[in-house]
C-alpha cells in the first residue's frame, strides 16, 4: 500500500478526521501544549475550577457521591482545593464493582459511554467507563506525552503489545491507513516470524515512536540485540508496566534514543509522564489530582514513598474522585530543568500487591528487588518473585551466560538479607517467564490472602 507522507497525515487527514468525529482531541492537544509552560499560580487556578466543577457535577448527578459528600460534610459550592476532600473517604476497587451503578452520572446512559475492562491480571476484572469527550481529552493528554519523546503528530507508531486490536471494518481500515498508521509485535508470541514481520513493517513505514509494555520492549531490544539488527526511532515510550533501571538501559543501548517512561492506568488513564530531562515523571496536572498517602491517611513528604489517590477532573459520566489505584510511588517537590511548572513524581514503586511480605511481616518492594539483583549478579536475563504463603517465595529465573551455582547461593542469600534470615527461598530455571492474559509481564506476584 503507498505510505501516506506524515505531513500530509498531520496537516491534513488527522484535523479533517477530528473534524468528522466531532472530536475536540486536537484543540484539547493545543490548549496543553500553551498550558504545560503555565507558571504554577495559573496551573494551580486551573485545577482549582475544574475541581470545583467536578464535584458539584458529581454531588448533583451521582448517587454514590451525592451520599459521600453530605456523610462527610462537605460543601461542594466550597471545594477550592483537594486539601479540602480530605474527610471523604478514598474510592476503592471494591467500590467501584458494587457500588458501579450508583457512581455513573445520571446525566449519561450507561450505553453512549466508552467502556474498558480492567485489573484481570490481579483478580476479578474491574468495569470502568468514560464519556466521550473524556475520552477525547485524555487522548490528546497522550499525544502530549509522546511528543515529549521525539515523536511528531503524523508519524507511524510501532507498537509492542499483547493482542492488538484488528481492524473490523472499512472504516477501521481506512483509519489506519490514513491516520492512526500503527503496526503492532504482538507479545503473546515473539518468535523469529514475528520479529522478522516487525522489522520489515519498520522498514516500510519508518516509525517515529517506538510504545509498548516496559518489559516488551526489554524483550525485543534483547531479540535484536542478539540477531544484529539496529532500529533507530525518534522516540520510545515504555508504559502499563514498570520500567526499571537495567530493562531501561539495555533498551536505549540497543535503540539508541532515551527511553520516555509514561505511567497511567485504564481506570483515570494517564497521570504521568517523564518530559525530555528523564529525571522523574511530570504529574498530567491539568486533568488530575494525585495524592501521595501513608498507611495511616496521611499526605507523604517529598521523597517519601506512598500510596498514589488520583482524582480525575476530565471524566463526568463515571467521576473517579480520590480513587486509590493499587500503586505506590514518591512525590517530588523540585522544579524540572525543562521549566515546566507541573508537579513532579520521582519515580514510580510498583503495585501494592508485589509487595512481598517479609519475616518480620513489613512489606518490601518486589521491584525494588528484582532491580537490584539484576543489577548486582552476572547470569540472569529475567527474574520473576512469586509468594503464596507467609515466609517462602518462588524465583522464576531464565539464566544467561555466568550463571552458575556461587550466583544461585549469592542471590540467595541477597533476597533472605531483605526478606528474613529464615525465609525460604527456591530458585526455578525456566526458558521463559509466562505472560499475563493482557501481554504484561509481573516482576512481582504476592498472593497472600491477608496482603493488603
Amino acid at each position: 500500500m503507498l505510505r501516506v507522507p506524515d505531513r500530509l497525515v498531520a496537516g491534513v487527514f488527522e484535523p479533517l478526521w477530528d473534524l468528522y468525529e466531532g472530536s475536540r482531541r486536537l484543540r484539547t492537544l493545543r490548549q496543553l501544549e500553551r498550558s504545560q509552560w503555565w507558571d504554577r499560580e495559573r496551573l494551580e487556578a486551573l485545577r482549582s475550577q475544574r475541581l470545583r466543577e467536578l464535584v458539584t457535577d458529581a454531588a448533583a448527578t451521582s448517587p454514590f457521591y451525592a451520599k459521600r459528600f453530605a456523610e462527610a460534610g462537605i460543601d461542594p459550592q466550597r471545594v477550592q482545593s483537594i486539601e479540602d476532600l480530605r474527610s471523604l473517604p478514598l474510592l476503592t476497587k471494591a467500590d467501584v464493582r458494587s457500588e458501579l451503578a450508583r457512581i455513573l452520572s445520571t446525566e449519561y446512559r450507561q450505553e453512549n459511554l466508552v467502556g474498558a475492562k480492567t485489573g484481570g491480571s490481579t483478580g476479578e476484572a474491574l468495569r470502568v467507563f468514560c464519556d466521550r469527550a473524556g475520552v477525547e481529552i485524555r487522548a490528546a493528554a497522550a499525544l502530549r506525552a509522546d511528543i515529549w519523546s521525539g515523536w511528531r503528530l503524523g508519524q507511524p507508531v510501532a507498537a509492542v503489545w499483547g493482542n492488538p486490536s484488528r481492524p473490523r471494518t472499512f472504516k477501521h481500515r481506512l483509519r489506519g491507513w490514513l491516520k492512526d498508521r500503527v503496526f503492532c509485535l504482538d507479545t503473546m508470541k515473539i518468535d523469529e516470524a514475528a520479529i522478522e514481520r516487525f522489522v520489515a513493517d519498520w522498514r516500510s513505514w519508518r516509525p517515529g515512536l517506538l510504545y509498548g509494555h516496559a518489559h516488551s520492549l526489554y524483550i525485543l531490544a534483547e531479540a535484536l540485540r542478539a540477531r544484529g539488527i539496529a532500529l533507530r526511532p525518534p522516540g520510545i515510550v515504555a508504559t502499563s508496566m514498570m520500567l526499571i533501571r537495567p530493562e531501561r538501559k539495555v533498551i536505549e543501548e540497543v535503540f539508541g534514543v532515551p527511553v520516555t517512561d509514561r505511567y497511567g492506568c485504564e481506570e483515570v488513564s494517564l497521570i504521568a509522564c517523564e518530559c525530555e530531562q528523564h529525571r522523574g515523571l511530570h504529574l498530567n496536572a491539568e486533568h488530575a489530582y494525585v495524592e501521595f498517602l501513608r498507611d495511616d491517611g496521611a499526605a507523604c513528604a517529598p521523597g517519601e514513598d506512598g500510596r498514589i489517590v488520583v482524582t480525575e477532573l476530565v471524566n463526568r459520566g463515571m467521576p473517579m474522585i480520590r480513587y486509590e489505584v493499587g500503586d505506590r510511588g514518591v512525590p517530588s517537590d523540585r522544579p524540572c530543568a525543562c521549566g515546566r511548572a507541573m508537579p513532579l513524581m520521582e519515580s514510580l514503586t510498583g503495585r501494592t500487591a508485589d509487595f512481598l511480605v517479609a519475616m518480620d511481616g513489613s512489606r518490601v518492594a518486589g521491584v525494588s528487588l528484582i532491580e537490584r539483583t539484576l543489577t548486582r549478579f552476572a547470569g540472569i536475563r529475567q527474574m520473576q518473585l512469586i509468594q503464596d504463603r507467609h515466609g517462602a517465595a518462588g524465583v522464576n529465573l531464565v539464566p544467561a551466560e555466568g550463571w552458575n551455582e556461587q550466583v544461585r547461593a549469592e542471590l540467595i542469600a541477597e533476597l533472605r538479607s531483605h526478606l528474613g534470615a529464615g525465609f525460604a527461598i527456591e530458585v526455578r530455571e525456566v526458558p521463559s517467564i509466562a505472560l499475563e492474559r493482557s501481554g504484561k509481564y509481573r516482576f512481582a506476584i504476592c498472593r497472600i490472602a491477608e496482603h493488603p
